[in-house]
């Protein structure tokens, strides 16, 4: 039976549809309600970000014609021109905010963009009643995600983050393996990856550059701090910075992370602890670089008990060239990870270990009984390139509810958790160099283990780190 409130919206949405007399094709099945078809199931859907992972993104949704591409959206035209090539008739926006404001055709909205611009975009999506695909990591701060998270279920929409492998069947085998008890209860898990594959650790350039034909630098900032343009930010570099991206874990941690926040059942974490790669100029000096990511980092962070781990897990995260030594279990010539060791997941149980590549490829298990079992199978039986996108197709002309989410394996209600715990890593690594003027020294009161109360977000025993929970942002792009 519908609620009063789900009524009361579908009956504005269509009277407003009546009035604008705007002739829109497509009505979503959540809209009609239970019994009633849609004129079509052809979803139209907005890219938003359609350079590189956006290109991708869209090609993947739009699956050989089975959705409608009718608006693009991209500050720098020429980064987005490969994908309105291929889309000629989309009409195309460089600002989100007009692109809401004047179509009423859009079902659904994919986010490639950068990590600054995720939550305000998609936020807007879904106070317009659409339903969103956001690339990971789902949003640039801990408090960003859990708005996101709230307003999807207030809103009714359906959504997906862009780690693809949850929907793998690498995963899949994995939490098989894991409540068939075959490891046992796990207590520690090693992540890594090779990255960055981009500058980090770098001083914040200070030279005013002339500003690339077409681009629309104010909307291309954002939320962020406002810095004049420079090629070190855009396009790709952003990453590398603080203002924008989120770094090495940002960028990796919600594909890596996921295998064993799935399979273990995670939730908040309660303490977290980092350490960075220390940046020093040319005449040795250490040098303290806020505005850039570190050139490396490890990060530990400690998981209550679960539902399905009955003890309490340290995951500790490496990146920079960084990785954990080799178990004694598995073979020195056995690649752990990835085949080339550049990216893994490690998950130590009381029976034996559980490994697995990014997106959780090639998983393997090693018994300390000596057996070992491995998922030869993998890409020959994994679910299409685009699986992970075509689940969240279906689920929204299928509509918001429970069972419907069934389909999706990264629905905010649980993407949002997850990039929260891979953000905190983050607060780690900024709040380790806050420096305190003693004597004729510093003390580094950050590096020390934080405490975290996961519902109030907040860290309990070092009030200064929380200001990484939230963004300060620019007058005109809060949520």
């Amino acid at each position: 039976m519908k609620t009063t409130s789900t009524t009361d919206s579908r009956r504005t949405f269509i009277k407003k549809t009546m009035l604008t007399g705007l002739g829109i094709s497509i009505v979503p099945r959540h809209v009609l309600g239970r019994g009633y078809q849609a004129p079509s199931d052809t979803l139209n859907i907005a890219v938003i970000g359609g350079g590189g992972k956006g290109y991708s993104d869209a090609m993947n949704v739009w699956n050989q014609g089975t959705s409608n591409i009718v608006a693009i959206c991209d500050v720098d035209w020429n980064q987005s021109k490969r994908l309105m090539d291929k889309f000629p008739k989309a009409v195309k926006y460089k600002d989100f905010r007009k692109l809401f404001d004047e179509r009423r055709d859009i079902d659904a909205v994919t986010v490639s963009t950068p990590d600054h611009t995720h939550a305000v975009i998609a936020m807007a999506a879904i106070q317009s009643g659409k339903h969103v695909y956001v690339q990971k990591p789902l949003t640039h701060s801990i408090y960003e995600a859990r708005m996101l998270t709230e307003a999807a279920n207030r809103y009714e929409v359906v959504t997906q983050m862009g780690n693809q492998g949850a929907s793998g069947k690498g995963v899949k085998q994995m939490i098989k393996w894991f409540d068939e008890g075959l490891i046992g209860p796990v207590g520690k898990v090693h992540v890594w990856t090779n990255r960055p594959v981009w500058p980090q650790g770098i001083e914040t350039p200070m030279e005013k550059l002339p500003m690339l034909d077409g681009l629309e630098w104010d909307t291309w900032v954002g939320p962020a701090e406002w810095v004049d343009y420079h090629p070190l930010y855009h396009p790709f570099k952003w990453r590398g910075w603080w203002n924008f991206g989120t770094g090495a874990l940002g960028d990796m941690g919600c594909h890596l992370m996921d295998p064993p926040y799935r399979v273990l059942g995670l939730g908040y974490p309660t303490e977290v602890e980092s350490s960075v790669g220390a940046i020093f100029k040319r005449d040795w000096t250490p040098e303290y670089l806020p505005e850039s990511c570190p050139p490396s980092s490890r990060t530990q962070l400690k998981f209550p008990a679960s539902h399905k781990n009955n003890t309490e897990v340290l995951l500790t995260w490496s990146d920079g060239g960084l990785r954990p030594f080799r178990p004694e279990i598995i073979p020195a010539d056995h690649p752990i990870g990835d085949s080339n060791s550049a990216n893994g997941v490690i998950m130590i149980g009381e029976k034996g270990i559980m490994t697995c590549g990014i997106y959780g490829r090639t998983p393997k298990v090693y018994l300390n009984n000596g057996d070992f079992l491995a998922f030869d199978d993998l890409e020959a039986s994994s679910l299409p390139e685009n699986g992970h996108h075509l689940a969240w197709v279906e689920a929204c002309k299928d509509g918001f509810g429970k069972k419907k989410h069934k389909k999706l394996t990264s629905s905010f209600d649980y993407a949002g958790p997850l990039t929260e715990s891979v953000l905190m890593g983050n607060l780690a690594i900024r709040s380790y160099d806050i420096r305190e003027s003693k004597g004729n020294g510093y003390e580094y009161p950050g590096r020390k283990k934080l405490l975290w109360n996961g519902v109030e977000m907040k860290i309990t025993n070092f009030d200064e780190a929380n200001q990484f929970v939230k963004r300060a942002y620019r007058p005109g792009w809060s949520l």
